[in-house]
Parts: structure tokens; C-alpha cells; sequence
């Protein structure tokens, strides 16, 4: 039997509100139980994996945070996009290293879910939820990185006299594996002579090692190690879905949800960092007041990056929505997945750089914890898709729909806007506007120029392409804020009028940086007298310029909200 229909991440069905609080409550009074703050330093100082809490974590009769994941159908709660974003943003609050440990069977099951037949999900995803079995994901190699097309790992079919596939015999390496040296099953992907294929490979097989756990800067918390696969021999019933060649569409399928997960761990160490700064800045006296009070702080450090991971939210959440609503079927929503990982990490990174320096010379003491926070964060800018896998991504498939489009997709929206912004003004969606029209423009004077050719103008256009959207859906999100409009899932910690600051402040950067930096690159690729330096005439720069009054006034207003100076 080979049907592979349940859907599971992708679209699952969701917990109710009810269920969703007491997992999260449940989570997060665990890990303060298991794990008291000293405990997590000497941990990290040890470079120790505490397995005793992540197999507590994973069994169902303590803890069973993995039965979110799992679909109902195998034991599991179902949970939706947006349940599992709550429930990872929760886990990167504690600690990133732990949470990693807690997705890794969730991305190592991902293969299962997306492609195994029914008996397969039965006996695994069963594992899973009943048991509270570790999964980990063997994808990326040495050579390859996160290149899955390049890897090296093969699988050679075993044969019987008669010429039937019995077995599978395993060769290769597998580099980075979080859970590798913990795992009671690896998912393994390996060519095939169909192509890449995904096998499931149990911990004691022989032939299959790990190697040390890594000695890593940041992370400190996760087992993560090689693996070496020698003539490693599986049933052929432990191929995933039973038939070859399907590994790298079942990858694909689920990039959108899967880094979403990853953005939403970056979400969490950023605020988690940032939540410090702000308490840690409230008693911190210097020239005769608290930081707090010294706008010179806290418009730098403090609320630039409260904006920027509040600008990510909205875009975790609006993915989110759409995936649990059916459109994230066949890998769709993977470029809004790159998107929502892209702005979530580099402002989690950001920020937890930022708490690092509001601390002064505390903040690079372990006791203060922020600095172990930003060693954490970090790899969430690396790990399932660098920044710069993100970007290309997102460039690329944005430049097609322009083509396609002839033009029309970014004009369309910021029409849209401009009329949210006629029905709802001061959710920055004017703003807004004239960003998605800069860029617009430029991607325009990049087809008349042909600069695409340039792969650090593609890039660079993935990053601009982030921001603008960012900017749309964070004023759309505003704008429902203002209308009493609220995700019943999180209704948020911000009120409607500091959301619209928030919208107006995080609109005014993008749209700034898109035309600014966009006419920057464009002309710096251009040959003199290209069309494409003519086009860049369309840029509405002075508009732009003009939109950033009220700046100043938006920034104190946020640093009096974040302070508890006003009533938000």
C-alpha cells in the first residue's frame, strides 16, 4: 500500500485555543523545573546535551511536547503552522540548543509525514507519539552542505535469486546532524539508482556510527554530530514511501513550514535577549538616570529591534494562517517560508547582539546570559537555509512572478495598499506603498539592465524583496489591529495603537532602504548609459524622504510603551 495523503504539518488540522495555552504552559514550567538557570550555564559550559530532559520532554506520560507535530491519525494533537510556531517560539525563550533538540524528530519525521505509506506512519509516527522515540535528520554532508542535489551518500539495492529488492546497502557521511549521536532513528537521504530517496535507519544498524558531538560556539545545549553510514544494510520496506527517487520532492514540500519553525526560534531568543536589555536598563543608573530614560539608548538598542522582530511576527503569522489554511500544499508557501526565516533570524540575531551592548561589559559575562543567547541565535541564521540560501530564494522566485507578471505583481499590491491606507490610515500601508513601488522600479531597471546576471544584485534583491513584504504584511496586520481584527492564537502583547507605530516605524526603514540601497546596487552594476540607470528615475525617493517625518515621535512613543510609561 503507498498511500501518502495525510498531510500532517502542512495544513494540519490545529489545536484549540485551550489545549494550545496549557502546551505552552506546560512547556515552559517544565523546562523551568528541569532546568534552572544555573543548571542551563553549566550545561552550556560543558558542552553536555541534557538528554535526561529531552527524552523526558519527548514522552508522552511527562511531557509529549512532540505529539503538536504529529497528526491525530498517529496518536498525535495535529497541530497546525501556527500551533507550532507558538510552541517554538516558546522553546527558543528557554533555550534554543533544548529546542533543537525537540525539532530535529520533527524535521526527521518530516519525510514520513509527507511520504511514507500508511503502514510506514503507523509504525514510525506511532513511535513517535506513543513511545516518545528521537528522530534526527541526515541530510546534509561534508561536501554538500545544504546542497541536497550534490550529496554523495548512496543507497545500492540487495537482490534475491530472483531478482527482488530485499535490502538496502548504505554508504556515506552525513555532517552537522542535530540528535546524530542521540537518536534512536535517523532519517537518511542516499541516492538510489531512481534518484534521492529517504530511508529510516535504526540507531543500533550495523555499520552505523556517529561521531563526537561537535565542539560548537553557540547551540551548546543540542547533541550534534557526523555520521558515517559503512555498508549500513535496511529492510527495502525502510525506504520511505517504497519507491525511489522521490527524496528531494518530499524535502521541498515542506521547507515553507519547516523554517517557519526556525524563524520562530529566532523570535524567541531575540525577544528573550531584548526582554533582558529592557529589564537590565531599567536599574542600570548612568549620568545621573536610568538608561531607560536616555534616548540615546533605547532608539538604538531597544525599540528598532522590538519593531523589526514584531515586523517578523506578522509575517511568521500571516504564513502561518495560510499554510493551516491550505495554500502550503506542494511546497507554495516555501518562498514566504524563506521570507518569514530571513527577517525572523536576522532580527533574533540582531537583537540579541543589541541586548549584548546594552548590557555593557555585564552583557559579555555568562551569568548575564545574553551573550550565550546570541551564540544560540546564531545558527538559526545558518541552520535549514543560510541567509544567503534565503535570499537567493526569495530573488529568484519573486523575479519570475515580475516577468511573468510583466511587471504588474509589486504594482498591484502597492495599489492595494494605497487603498488600505484611504480605508485605514496610520498603519504605515501609505508607507508601505511607496516601498513596494521602489521596488517595483527597480526590479524593472534590473530587467532593462539584465543585471540579474549579477548573482550579488540577485541577492541583494532577495533582501529588499524580504523588507517590502514585511512592510505590506505588517500593515495589513496593524490595520486588523486597529479593527479589533486579532489572531485568536496570540492575540499579542501589543495593543492596536502601538502595532500601527510599530507598522509605521518598520514601513519607513524598508521603504528608506529599498530605494536607497535598490538605486545603490543597481547603478553599481549598470554600465554607463544602460536604460537601467534611466529607470531608476521612477524611484519615488523624494516621497519616501518626506514619509519619515513623524519618525522621532513614533520612536519615543514605542520606548515609553516598552517601558511601561504609557497605558499599552
Amino acid at each position: 500500500m503507498t498511500d501518502t495523503t495525510t498531510t500532517g504539518h502542512v495544513g494540519g488540522a490545529g489545536l484549540d485555543l485551550p489545549s494550545l495555552k496549557m502546551m505552552i504552559e506546560a512547556l515552559g514550567d517544565f523546562i523551568d523545573d528541569a532546568l534552572p538557570p544555573q543548571r542551563i550555564l553549566d550545561l552550556d559550559r560543558a558542552d553536555e546535551c541534557p538528554l535526561d530532559v529531552v527524552r523526558a520532554m519527548s514522552d508522552p506520560m511527562t511531557l509529549g511536547v512532540q505529539l503538536v507535530f504529529i497528526p491525530e491519525a498517529y496518536g498525535g494533537m495535529d497541530g497546525g503552522a501556527f500551533d507550532s510556531y507558538r510552541v517554538c517560539e516558546a522553546m527558543g525563550r528557554k533555550d534554543i540548543g533544548l529546542a533543537t533538540a525537540v525539532f530535529a524528530t520533527f524535521l526527521g519525521s518530516d519525510p514520513i509525514v509527507v511520504g511514507a505509506t500508511e503502514e510506514q506512519k503507523q509504525r514510525w509516527l506511532g513511535a513517535i507519539a506513543e513511545e516518545g522515540v528521537i528522530f534526527a535528520y541526515g541530510a546534509t554532508e561534508p561536501e554538500a552542505g545544504s546542497d541536497l542535489g550534490a550529496m554523495s551518500t548512496t543507497a545500492t539495492p540487495v537482490v534475491d535469486a530472483a531478482g527482488a529488492v530485499t535490502a538496502y546497502r548504505i554508504n556515506g557521511r552525513k555532517q552537522w546532524i542535530s540528535n546524530g549521536s542521540i537518536a534512536d532513528y535517523t532519517t537518511i537521504l542516499a541516492s538510489t539508482p531512481e534518484g534521492p530517496t529517504w530511508f529510516v535507519v535504526p540507531r543500533d544498524t550495523p555499520g552505523f556510527t556517529a561521531g563526537p558531538p561537535e565542539d560548537k560556539h553557540g547551540l551548546r545545549l543540542s547533541n550534534t554530530a557526523a555520521l558515517f553510514l559503512d555498508d549500513v544494510e535496511v529492510p527495502a520496506d525502510n525506504l520511505i514511501g517504497t519507491v525511489g527517487g522521490k527524496g528531494l520532492i518530499q524535502a521541498q514540500q515542506v521547507f515553507g513550514y519547516t523554517r517557519l519553525m526556525v524563524a520562530a526560534f529566532g523570535l524567541g531568543g531575540g525577544w528573550e535577549a531584548l526582554d533582558r536589555a529592557i529589564a537590565y536598563s531599567q536599574d542600570r543608573v548612568q549620568g545621573g538616570g536610568p538608561l531607560s530614560e536616555k534616548q540615546g539608548f533605547t532608539h538604538k538598542l531597544i525599540v528598532p529591534h522590538a519593531v523589526r522582530l514584531e515586523a517578523a511576527r506578522a509575517f511568521i503569522e500571516d504564513t502561518a494562517t495560510r499554510i493551516d489554511a491550505g495554500e502550503g500544499e506542494n511546497g507554495a508557501m516555501n518562498t514566504a517560508g524563506a521570507i518569514a526565516k530571513y527577517l525572523a533570524t536576522e532580527a533574533g540575531n540582531a537583537a540579541a547582539d543589541a541586548a549584548i551592548q546594552a548590557h555593557g561589559g555585564y552583557g559579555y559575562t555568562r551569568p548575564y546570559v545574553v551573550e550565550k543567547i546570541k551564540r544560540d541565535v546564531r545558527i538559526t541564521t545558518i541552520y535549514e537555509g543560510t541567509s544567503e540560501i534565503m535570499e537567493m530564494t526569495i530573488a529568484r522566485d519573486r523575479w519570475q512572478t515580475h516577468l511573468k507578471s510583466l511587471g504588474r505583481h509589486y504594482l498591484d499590491l502597492a495599489d492595494d495598499l494605497a487603498d488600505l491606507d484611504r480605508r485605514q490610515p496610520g498603519a504605515g500601508a501609505d508607507v508601505a506603498a511607496l516601498g513596494i513601488r521602489a521596488l517595483a522600479a527597480l526590479l524593472e531597471a534590473c530587467k532593462l539592465g539584465r543585471l540579474t546576471r549579477s548573482q550579488h544584485i540577485l541577492f541583494r534583491l532577495g533582501e529588499l524583496i524580504a523588507l517590502a513584504e514585511s512592510a505590506a504584511v505588517f500593515a495589513r496586520t496593524a490595520a486588523a489591529a486597529h479593527a479589533g481584527v486579532r489572531p485568536e492564537k496570540n492575540p499579542g502583547r501589543f495593543d492596536a495603537e502601538t502595532t500601527c507605530a510599530m507598522a509605521r516605524v518598520h514601513a519607513r526603514e524598508a521603504a528608506q532602504r529599498i530605494a536607497l540601497d535598490g538605486a545603490r546596487w543597481v547603478a553599481g552594476a549598470a554600465d554607463p548609459g544602460s536604460p537601467a540607470l534611466r529607470a531608476l528615475d521612477a524611484l519615488p525617493t523624494a516621497a519616501i524622504r518626506d514619509a519619515q517625518a513623524g519618525l522621532l515621535t513614533d520612536l519615543d512613543y514605542l520606548a515609553d510603551v516598552l517601558y511601561g510609561r504609557t497605558d499599552s
